[in-house]
């Protein structure tokens, strides 16, 4: 069957003390910080670390935003030299979590690496398009500092290119959903693995091609790299029933598919009407909900001790850091089940489904919303 893949950053919610990654490689460096958190107390080892260099961290993956490099007119990319812990060997294709503090407090989202896996440069860097609805993203863009220092949670992700790399690729990427096939065109490029690949990227105008000058240098470097780009609101989208005018041996190639859904949703009803389901890799970036109804109601959380009052519209999950709540979360899209809790009383409805659950439940947060009071064991 397909793959279907969504980002899910790691588990590194503020109330969670997180594994700190690599540890196992460097023990004694390892040994040294967990003896900082026995005789500093009642001061925490940060508090002494911060003072040394403020990316070393006993209790977080942190960051350093080096440059903030425009690449269209509402897209930048930002290049982190990571701190203490950050794991280089990653593999192309996957995402790491960050946050930012705004306004007193951290939110987070993920973002596919665009960098290439390597442990020389001890950079990484991240594209980020500005959306509307996306205060994050948008602060990403337009307001972030060089200097600034974030948090990391550890890369992840099954979207994924192997190595060494098919014989016969087919990339499908519209708008932001370049982002984990740039980091694969990259590596491929940096291991000499630039095999057959044909690439169908859209793009809502010329200007708005995300890496342009970089991708027809491929084109031009590797006669084996053929791009094809569409400019949809001149040219329309790609119609992917009729690939075989497009690239006639499309059901022999490897497909990585990422950008918006009705181009996915067309894809996966392709090579499924091709049964090459297997064939076909996807990264959905965001989740279908079912329209809204009901008015909502009062939130308890109840070991945080605050209760807000949202709409139907609003996840719980949402509702909480609003609040300043430092909630669990993972995919926020309702796969990966790091932000489970337990339902303490109340209803509170599934905004995929529409599906209600009961007190006793465990609940997704990042996908449910209250349906009526509730109470929450957060």
């Amino acid at each position: 069957m397909a793959k279907n893949y969504v980002k899910v950053s790691a588990n590194v919610a503020d109330t969670v003390r997180p594994t700190i990654a690599g540890a196992d490689r460097h023990p004694g460096l390892h040994a040294l910080r967990r003896i900082a958190e026995r005789i500093t107390t009642p001061l925490l080892p940060d508090d002494y670390l911060k003072l040394a260099n403020p990316l070393w961290s006993a209790r977080e993956l942190r960051g350093k935003v080096l440059e903030v490099r425009r690449e269209t007119v509402d897209s930048a990319t930002l290049v982190i030299k990571p701190g203490w812990g950050f794991t280089f060997d990653y593999q192309p294709g996957q995402y790491i979590g960050i946050g930012v503090q705004i306004d007193g407090r951290f939110r987070w989202r993920s973002y596919s690496l665009t960098s290439p896996p390597s442990r020389t440069s001890r950079t990484i860097t991240i594209t980020v398009k500005a959306m509307p609805e996306g205060f994050l993203s948008t602060h990403l863009v337009e307001g972030l500092a060089p200097g600034t220092i974030v948090r990391l949670a550890a890369p992840q992700g099954n979207f994924t290119m192997p190595d060494p790399a098919p014989a016969k690729v087919l990339f499908i990427t519209g708008g932001s959903g370049i982002t984990p096939v740039m980091s694969m065109l990259r590596t491929l490029a940096r291991r000499d693995q630039i095999t057959d690949i044909v690439h169908l990227h859209s793009a809502p105008t010329e200007s708005d091609v995300l890496f342009a000058d970089e991708l027809t240098g491929l084109a031009d470097r590797y006669d084996s790299y053929t791009l094809r780009l569409r400019f949809t609101r001149t040219e329309g989208r790609f119609d992917l029933a009729k690939l075989d005018a497009e690239v006639p041996d499309w059901r022999e190639r490897q497909v990585w598919a990422c950008g918006p859904e009705g181009m996915l949703d067309a894809a996966q009803a392709a090579w499924k009407a091709a049964g090459l389901e297997d064939n076909l890799h996807l990264e959905r970036f965001a989740v279908s909900r079912k329209p809204v109804h009901g008015a909502g109601g009062k939130v308890e959380f109840a070991r945080s001790g605050k209760t807000v009052t949202v709409d139907a519209a609003t996840s719980l999950m949402e509702a909480g850091e609003d609040a300043g709540i430092r909630m669990p979360f993972g995919c926020r899209m309702g796969i990966c089940q790091s932000c489970v809790v337990g339902l303490i009383d109340g209803h509170v409805r599934d905004l995929r489904t529409g599906v209600e659950h009961e007190p006793g439940s465990r609940i997704q947060t990042c996908v449910s919303a209250a349906s009526g009071d509730c109470v929450i064991d957060v």
